[in-house]
């Protein structure tokens, strides 16, 4: 069957199709993983499974889309528009930090670079279902902070883009190469807490400003 748009009705057996295709994608990657082998996950026929999903591309993006939601909204519950910067920054931070080095982000994740060339969708739909939607609470949150004088920025976007790549440093790419794959708490928190001390040495409201600046 080709793929086409995901079919909009959700009956009883579609949390039940998505729960078998999240375990046999994430065990198998996206090649390795049947249709036959996720309806039997999943304890369907494949013309139930069919139903809900024309292909086993959408399939993937629907079980990706619904785990990098379900993240984006634990780490967006965290934030707080009236607490402080240094509060905020910490706690989206480690949220942060603690799903992009989980077992399942880094395992979709891979699987989106790996079919990034035959199908650019998929990485575009793991973005906007989580990582976009994280960063524009966060846009909004720098300019609430901002408005109330705790932070300095020109460029909100970018700030908040640097704030990220800040909490991923010496972590991140041990983690995509394999060269360390479990982190304690206080390897997280050592690189957590010197990323928000850099951000607000930058974009505090007392950080000290280049006279020459505009």
């Amino acid at each position: 069957m080709q793929d086409g748009a995901v079919i909009a009705r959700r009956g009883s057996k579609y949390e039940q199709v998505l729960r078998g295709a999240g375990e046999v994608f994430l065990r198998d990657g996206f090649e390795g993983a049947s249709v036959d082998n996720i309806a039997r996950a999943a304890g369907v026929s494949k013309a139930t499974l069919y139903s809900y999903f024309p292909g086993k591309r959408l399939l993937f993006m629907e079980m990706a889309r619904q785990q990098c939601a379900r993240r984006a909204d634990e780490a967006l519950a965290a934030i707080d528009l009236h607490a402080p910067p240094d509060v905020v920054l910490r706690e989206v931070g480690y949220r942060f930090v603690d799903h992009i080095l989980s077992d399942e982000s880094q395992r979709v994740f891979r699987i989106c670079v790996a079919e990034a060339d035959r199908f650019p969708e998929l990485g575009a739909e793991f973005y906007h279902s989580g990582p976009r939607l994280v960063h524009n609470e966060m846009c909004a949150y720098f300019a609430a902070a901002i408005a109330r004088k705790e932070l300095v920025i020109d460029d909100v976007a970018l700030a908040v883009a640097q704030f990220s790549e800040l909490c991923k440093a010496d972590l991140w790419l041990k983690r995509v190469f394999g060269v360390q794959t479990r982190f304690s708490a206080a390897d997280i928190g050592l690189v957590v807490d010197a990323a928000v001390t850099t951000f607000l040495a930058r974009y505090g409201a007392l950080a000290p400003r280049d006279p020459g600046a505009p």
